[in-house]
């Protein structure tokens, strides 16, 4: 289609910019048609019609896509397998008044999940409690110890949320045990599953509702929708328990699904736009204090949730008290949400300060493996001297600086390798951590196609490396082939103004499965250039010959080819590419341009 067969002639010529890619447009000549032709449809700027039709939109397409509605794009939660029981067996517990634990992840889909869970149960009289395992002790998902902690406790049904499809142990044991467990989860799983009352996850192999691109609190709010059913068919609600606003929690599922980085579609779409405007209303008390303690100005966007919201509740799991994010997400005491944003705001700080020394670790790591195979395909860094709560952090680092699957791997004092994967698209890392596993590489491995954990002797790192090689070489091959940046549009400094940045949110919200329109600045000056802040970010102003001028801000780019090139042509004119938002300065936007990529400008 448009998108897909834009133009194979390089973008103002540029073949291999400063991060290695093509430059290509992202439309062809029938994409502008059929943009013109919803712009006239729905009466929309034509580029904003252009970015849509882009990301895959047509004219058929496009009118429930400008007005994205929870009820038009959510489909009967009882398409999902094993919903009814799940739903049924909770609404049980509710009017039964059983005393119900939530077990959930210890990153922010987890968070959010476990927080809405709890705020749906605390509606309907029932003050559930919340159980987060600690990372480095615990691990991911549940344990048995933890099932008999909570089952000694007197819960007689467990919930576990964005985990618990792969506990096959300690479902075991709360089965022996006699309590129940429902699991509400996203991850990918074999044809084997643990015993439950319910396994709610549209990524089990026998369910058909083709919603798996949710993240677990998009399930969990489909899950919610479920057992409201039931209780208002059975007459819960009345005088004493009004329907609660399912609505009114959006905010937390906008939050969970923007940090798990699933794509921004569809549903998951309309989860994020109307979630905004719940957060917006400034309505839950410890999202407000997280705003504050982040000095978040403006309107709440999917970067400030994913960049500035997610790092400070993902650091209390990281290096700190893993139920900091859920207790801070529920509480009711003003007082209280200021004082755990705090702690999160502080512990955020010093995981930034891990991380750096880290990560100049990790990239010395990936470069001699580099030097050692130009064409490795996968990179596998360790150390005993790691926080495992920060390897996540550095593959992700190592993935986006040297363009291909990346693991870090934090050697603890038991002896075992406790490691984080991440991906880049087209190459399925979650299929390759399972299948070393079942190769008996592991002692535990699973994941998604863009992210995997394991569990691993350090001993077998090696032959871990040469697995993860041989079985990824030709994805990586393939994708780093075809990595093309395609460009939205040229504009100059003058163009970018704060009525477009306004205009090109009709088609955002922008994230995973919905990339930020990329702009080209043809031959602009690198009027100034400097580096700031400690993770090496290069803010710049470029400027053109009319004397449109723009600041610009380039992250963690100071050691990049790109951060060189920037710096090294002060007073030269580059051609460069981003994406535009609006900065927010004592309640005042200014236009800023995120610098994606930049090329130099070649001769006749």
């Amino acid at each position: 289609m448009h998108p897909d067969n834009a133009s194979t002639k390089s973008y103002l010529g540029i073949s291999k910019s400063a991060k290695e890619r093509r430059w290509v447009e992202s439309l062809d000549l029938r994409g502008v048609e059929m943009a013109s032709a919803i712009a006239q449809g729905q009466d929309i700027p034509d580029i904003v019609a252009r970015v849509m039709v882009a990301r895959g939109l047509d004219v058929e397409t496009a009118a429930h896509y400008l007005d994205p509605s929870i009820k038009h794009l959510m489909p009967d939660p009882s398409t999902l397998t094993d919903m009814d029981t799940a739903a049924d067996r909770i609404a049980q517990a509710i009017q039964r008044r059983e005393k119900i634990a939530i077990f959930g992840d210890y990153d922010v889909d987890g968070a959010t999940s476990s927080s809405l869970m709890k705020l749906f149960l605390r509606h309907c009289g029932c003050e559930a409690s919340i159980y987060i395992p600690d990372r480095i002790f615990e691990g991911y998902g549940p344990n048995p110890d933890a099932m008999d902690r909570l089952i000694d406790e007197g819960h007689t049904l467990i919930l576990t949320l964005d985990c618990g499809s792969t506990s096959f142990d300690a479902l075991q044991r709360a089965a022996e045990r006699k309590a129940d467990v429902v699991v509400i989860d996203h991850h990918q799983v074999g044809e084997e599953l643990p015993v439950s009352v319910a396994l709610v996850n549209p990524n089990r192999q026998d369910d058909l509702s083709q919603l798996g691109h949710l993240a677990a609190v998009g399930v969990t709010f489909m899950t919610l929708v479920a057992v409201n059913r039931v209780l208002r068919q059975s007459g819960f609600y009345g005088k004493g328990c009004p329907p609660p606003d399912l609505l009114g929690w959006l905010d937390l599922v906008a939050l969970g699904t923007v940090c798990d980085v699933v794509p921004l579609i569809g549903l998951n779409r309309a989860f994020v736009v109307k979630g905004l405007m719940v957060i917006r209303s400034n309505h839950n008390l410890g999202l407000n204090a997280l705003l504050a303690v982040s000095r978040v100005s403006g309107p709440v966007s999917p970067y400030h949730l994913g960049f500035m919201l997610g790092p400070r509740i993902n650091a209390g799991g990281r290096i700190g008290d893993a139920a900091l994010g859920a207790r801070l997400l529920t509480c009711t005491d003003p007082s209280e949400a200021e004082h755990i944003a705090s702690e999160l705001e502080r512990l955020n700080k010093e995981r930034q300060a891990l991380e750096q020394i880290m990560l100049e670790d990790a990239i010395t790591q990936a470069e001699r493996q580099l030097l050692e195979d130009p064409e490795c395909a996968g990179l596998v860094t360790f150390s005993s001297e790691w926080h495992a709560g920060i390897v996540g952090l550095l593959a992700s680092r190592l993935k986006e600086r040297f363009r291909r699957p990346a693991f870090a791997i934090a050697i603890g004092d038991d002896g075992k390798g406790t490691g984080s994967g991440r991906s880049i698209s087209g190459s399925d890392l979650g299929a390759a951590v399972r299948a070393a596993h079942a190769e008996g590489l592991l002692l535990k491995g699973g994941g998604h196609a863009m992210a995997a954990g394991l569990t691993i002797e350090p001993d077998r790192i090696r032959e871990f490396r040469h697995f993860l090689h041989e079985r990824l070489r030709s994805q990586v091959e393939e994708a780093r082939a075809s990595d093309e940046l395609k460009i939205d549009a040229a504009l100059t400094a003058n163009g970018a103004t704060e009525e477009l940045v306004t205009t090109l949110e009709k088609a955002g919200p922008y994230g995973a499965g919905n990339p930020e329109p990329i702009f080209v600045f043809p031959a602009h000056k690198v009027s100034f250039a400097d580096v700031v802040g400690q993770g090496g970010h290069i803010r710049c102003t470029i400027s053109n010959s009319s004397g449109g001028k723009l600041k610009a801000i380039c992250f963690r780019a100071s050691e990049e080819p790109i951060g060189k090139l920037l710096l090294d042509n002060r007073g030269n004119s580059l051609h460069i590419a981003g994406s535009l938002s609006l900065n927010y300065w004592q309640g005042r936007p200014t236009v800023q341009l995120r610098i994606i990529d930049a090329a130099e400008i070649k001769g006749p």
